[in-house]
Formats: C-alpha cells, structure tokens, sequence
C-alpha cells in the first residue's frame, strides 16, 4: 500500500488491529479501574493485561512497568523523580546525559541544575556515536545520575546502552535509558541493556498517542511527580486512560511478534532510497552514515538548500518528512544534534530526516527521490537568483 507518509519517527498511524482492542474502551465500558465492583475489576484486568504485554516486549515483569502519558513523561518521571529520591538521603548531586538527547531530558536536567545538580554533556563523534570512553573522565564521586538514549530520534544512531552500563560498574549510579525511537524498530531488553530505567512511547510503535512506560528496576527509589492517588504502585496519579493502555499493550505484542519482519522490511527501502539519493543528488550528505543505524532512519542535508523550505516544497508535492525532532519544529533553530556531532550550523539548518514505516513501498521511495530532485534543482536556482 503505497503511502506518501515518511515521518514515522515523529509517530505512526494507529493499527487497524490496534483500534479493535481499543474500541470497547471508548464506547460503552463505563466503570474505574480503581473500583472493587465487577465494571472496576474488568478494567483493572485489562489494564493487568497489557501491562504483561508492554513487559514482554522488553524482558521484564509486569511489576516493572509504570504508565505514563508517554515517553517526555516518562523521562521526567525518571530523572526527577530519581532526583528527588536522591535529595532526601544527601544534597544534589552531579548528572551526566548525552548531547544529542531528546528535549524532555535536556530540559528536565536543566530543571535539575536550576535545583542545584551539576550536569555534564558525553560527546558524540562525528557520526553521532556516543563516546562511550569519555565516562571515565566524566565520572565523579558525586554523580549519581547517567541519561542516555538507545537510538537518536533525528540521525537514528544507536548507542549500546550495555556498554554504558559496563562502565558505570563499581559507581552508585543510576542509569536511565531513553528507548522511545528504538522500541519496535530494534530488539529492546531491559536486562541486556543494565539500565535501571527506561522510557517508552505508544504512538511510535503504532498504538495510541497519550501513553508510555517507564521500565525501572524495582530496587530503585523514585518520587511521583505527581500526586493525589495510588495508581501505578503510587508513582503516577490519575485515573488510567484504559483504551490508550489497552492499545499500547496490544501494540507491544504486535511489536514483538513483528519487530524482525519491521526491520528486514523498512531496512531495504532505506538502503534504496539512500542509493538513489546519493545517486540523484551528489552533493547531499546522509549524517551518521558509518554508524550503525535504526533500518528506517535517513537525515541528509543538501547544502545550501535550507531544510525548513525544502520540507515544506516537499510537503506541497504531498510527501510529510521533517527537518530535526517533531517536538522542536518551529524554532528555526539548527539541530542541537548535528551541532554536537560538529557539524555547522549553516549545514544543520539543511537537514532534513525521512524515516519510513510499514505503510511505505518502493514506489514512494520512488517518487519521493524524484520530487526532491526537483524540488532542489527549483530552490538551487531560486538562491542564484537571490544571490
């Protein structure tokens, strides 16, 4: 089925299969899952359910997983929350996150420094990979709090989150792994991976938008964030959104029952639009290209083509990529990625990222290339004539 869509990082369409399951849930299931009469006790067993699911697709027990209103929520749960538990027993303390993290890690260390932490940035190379060496001189008898996600929204570079964890060996430091871009795309095990925490999202794995996990070791201490209920094992106040919860479980088992199928699939169609676009468009370069990949990911950059007007030239062809993460478009500001994989800021502002999906084929990788071939011949002439 032939999809003009190629912005699946931003999210996915909800699954067909998905919708069935959530469908009881938004018409006529009335009760709340914190009641003990029988409409309660079904929508606490369905809720049961798909938390055994989501765990599932990770490794680990039911009693792992914390709903969240997604992956920022779950990060924030993760890293202020691990503070906050922190701060009861000493004062702040020193954090470490990677320098190409999503938005709602920079900004909640951020949040944690205006409180007192001291943060730290672990550097990328010039694909992207995170130097994983660098720890050692960044570690210090205070730090208390490692942030590192497994595979980069924008350049869609993976980072091997076990050998972050190798290295954190003999420190008392709690490692929180942003797995949001990687969950469906890849094989995500909580355990394999060491960290003590991990956030997950719904809507990229072609469930509901609205919901997501944290996955913590049960060990760890953290502090909700918000009050005024039990649910989730006292973590996350709030009456359960029951269809979202519901459809996120039933995503995770699909995920997990197709995730390699996903990934043969999405993998050749990117091989073939990185050919034909390096082969249409010589001077474009694809970031992070020697690093190892998620299989549906390619940020590229024309020079001299600015990323904002191609987007939107494509976008008037009918084909929906992006310029950078969905969470930042709007800024006019060139990717915080790119800048710390030293790319300048005159190139950053070029890129533009497609990231393919189950609905794609080799025609829309097809007519894609030949759209954006035109549409840079169109914009390259217009600025020689502007200049």
């Amino acid at each position: 089925m032939a999809s003009e869509y190629l912005d699946h990082n931003a999210t996915t369409a909800l699954d067909q299969r998905v919708l069935e399951v959530m469908q009881p849930y938004l018409q006529g299931v009335a009760g709340n899952p914190s009641s003990v009469h029988r409409f309660g006790r079904h929508l606490r067993a369905a809720i049961d359910q798909a938390r055994e699911q989501v765990a599932a697709l990770v490794g680990v027990n039911a009693a792992q997983v914390v709903f969240t209103s997604g992956g920022t929520e779950a990060n924030n749960l993760a890293l202020k929350g691990s503070a906050a538990s922190i701060a009861e027993h000493q004062a702040p303390g020193h954090m470490i996150i990677g320098s190409t993290e999503h938005s709602s890690v920079i900004q909640s260390a951020l949040a944690l420094q205006r409180q007192g932490w001291q943060i730290d940035r672990l550097a990328v190379d010039h694909d992207g990979r995170v130097c994983v060496e660098q720890l050692a001189d960044l570690l210090r008898d205070e730090t208390r709090l490692v942030s590192v996600m497994m595979a980069n929204n924008e350049t869609g570079v993976i980072t091997d989150i076990a050998a972050i964890h190798d290295e954190l060996q003999g420190h008392a430091v709690v490692l929180h792994c942003d797995a949001v871009q990687a969950l469906g795309k890849m094989k995500v095990d909580f355990q394999r991976a060491g960290a003590g925490l991990m956030s997950l999202s719904g809507h990229k794995i072609y469930g509901p938008g609205g919901i997501g996990a944290l996955i913590m070791d049960r060990s760890l201490e953290l502090q909700p964030q918000m009050h005024g209920g039990g649910q989730e094992f006292g973590l996350r106040a709030g009456t359960e959104n029951i269809a979202a919860i519901v459809g996120f479980g039933r995503a995770a088992e699909l995920a997990s029952a197709e995730w390699s199928d996903r990934q043969e699939r999405t993998l050749v169609l990117r091989q073939r639009l990185e050919q034909a676009l390096v082969t249409a468009i010589p001077e474009l370069i694809v970031f992070g290209q020697q690093a190892e990949r998620l299989s549906n990911t390619v940020f590229f950059a024309v020079p001299m083509i600015d990323g904002e007007t191609l987007m939107m030239a494509l976008d008037n062809d009918g084909f929906a990529v992006a310029s950078g993460s969905a969470c930042s478009s709007g800024n006019h500001l060139p990717s915080h990625v790119l800048l710390a994989m030293g790319m300048d800021a005159g190139l950053a502002r070029c890129a533009v990222r497609v990231s393919l999906g189950m609905q794609n084929d080799a025609g829309d990788v097809d007519r894609f290339v030949d759209s954006l071939k035109r549409q840079v011949q169109k914009l390259g002439k217009m600025a020689a004539l502007a200049w």
